[in-house]
């Protein structure tokens, strides 16, 4: 039994980076205990309650927390019906296990002296365990790659980080944006690297006896997983929240004047950073109120997710169609500028910053009518791997566009480059 729901979690682990398979996989694995438990309870009441039988040697009943066994005759092969907690159930429930009481009275023993027992009939088809381990090996490549995804954006963005706060030259509204851009991408690789971790040791422990499952299904067992799920989903708006930001002080600039510079940044501090409670909070109260199951990854009703998914979606495509106007608006002053030969600073900024635009959600508006519900098959896979890649390694090119590509970043690191080579040397001389 413990195999089998050893298997189960191990399965169900896997699945979770997938949110169509994190509704399936806990309840397969909490219904599969479920029925374990009263499949066990069922056999202990037969052993208690039936007759013995009377003259002769015969194989004492017993549960072996794979099968119930009854009393049987000595030297008699004894068949019962696949267990019915298993998940596969469906497709063996014709098949038997097999026990052979001994001529003895007892059990009989293979060469390591354990009680003999044929369960081949009970075990999954060949065929579906290559795909799960098929399937296995895809969510292996999958989390390999945004774990390199958010390591490497979570490097470059802190380094990033630091130089925007560390230059007094670089103080104003537009990077002070960009600063906390940058810390929500930062809270964001956090989230789901300890996420990930908390629900490896939820569901990766090894399950040697009943307790480790009762444990492991327990609400406390989960309490940091939650958590950590709970930080994870306010990181996700509050990054959407923060290039919603981006893009609005973007077309404030080019066109409506307002919000620009002067330190002006308060606005936004209390829009992104405050917004995504007025959904996060609502998500908390829904999730302990129907559905405070294992990690909260698990999306029994798929409408309690748009209470997250809409801000999403929605975020992303404000952004999408204020990139489609100041796309106009830049074409018709580059237009200008090609006649006037005039500069000015204002396109400027936005070719610098225009780079951004792409990656702010958009490729959440291209999957915004592939819904999970929808998504099935090799589309499914397709939007998991590119909603996967994009997610983890934007952090990465936000840093190279917004910092380390930036003109007065660079000029401002190679002024420092200088100063800290002056005084090097200036020591040097003296000494």
């Amino acid at each position: 039994m413990y195999q089998t729901l050893n298997r189960t979690a191990l399965i169900c682990l896997l699945f979770l980076k997938l949110p169509k398979f994190e509704m399936v996989c806990g309840k397969v694995f909490e219904e599969t205990y479920r029925k374990w438990v009263q499949y066990k309870e069922d056999c202990i009441k037969m052993i208690e309650n039936e007759t013995l039988p009377q003259g002769g040697l015969f194989c004492n009943r017993t549960f072996d927390r794979y099968a119930c066994w009854p009393d049987a005759p000595a030297g008699i092969m004894v068949n019962i019906s696949c267990p019915f907690y298993l998940p596969w159930y469906d497709k063996v429930s014709k098949g038997v296990v097999r026990r052979q009481c001994g001529s003895d009275g007892l059990w009989e023993r293979d060469d390591s002296g354990v009680v003999w027992r044929d369960k081949s009939q009970c075990e999954e088809e060949k065929e579906v365990a290559s795909r799960e381990l098929w399937y296995k090996q895809l969510m292996l490549s999958f989390r390999m790659l945004y774990t390199v995804g958010y390591s490497l954006s979570l490097s470059t963005l802190t380094m990033a980080l630091i130089i925007l706060l560390s230059f007094r030259k670089l103080h104003c509204t537009r990077n002070y944006i960009h600063a906390n851009l940058f810390l929500s991408f930062i809270l964001r690789a956090v989230a789901v690297i300890v996420k990930d971790t908390m629900i490896d040791r939820h569901w990766g422990r090894e399950i040697m006896k009943q307790a480790d499952v009762s444990e492991m299904l327990s609400h406390q067992a989960a309490i940091g997983c939650r958590i950590a799920q709970v930080v994870m989903q306010y990181s996700v708006l509050a990054n959407h929240c923060w290039f919603f930001g981006e893009a609005i002080y973007l077309y404030s600039v080019l066109i409506s004047s307002v919000f620009i510079d002067n330190n002006k940044h308060l606005p936004y501090l209390c829009l992104c950073w405050g917004a995504p409670l007025l959904f996060v909070v609502p998500w908390v109260v829904v999730k302990i109120l129907k559905e405070n199951k294992e990690c909260w990854a698990l999306n029994e009703n798929m409408n309690y997710w748009w209470i997250i998914r809409f801000p999403v979606l929605f975020s992303s495509l404000i952004n999408f169609l204020i990139f489609m106007k100041i796309l106009g608006v830049i074409f018709s002053k580059l237009r200008a500028n090609n006649q006037s030969r005039y500069p000015d600073y204002k396109l400027r900024l936005a070719k610098a910053t225009l780079t951004l635009i792409p990656l702010f959600g958009i490729h959440e508006v291209i999957f915004i009518f592939a819904t999970d519900e929808q998504t099935t098959g090799v589309l499914r896979y397709v939007k998991v791997f590119f909603t996967l890649f994009i997610s983890s390694f934007q952090g990465l090119l936000v840093a190279v566009l917004y910092c380390y590509a930036n003109k007065e970043v660079q000029t401002e690191l190679k002024r420092k480059l200088r100063s800290w080579r002056t005084e090097t040397e200036v020591k040097c001389c003296r000494q």
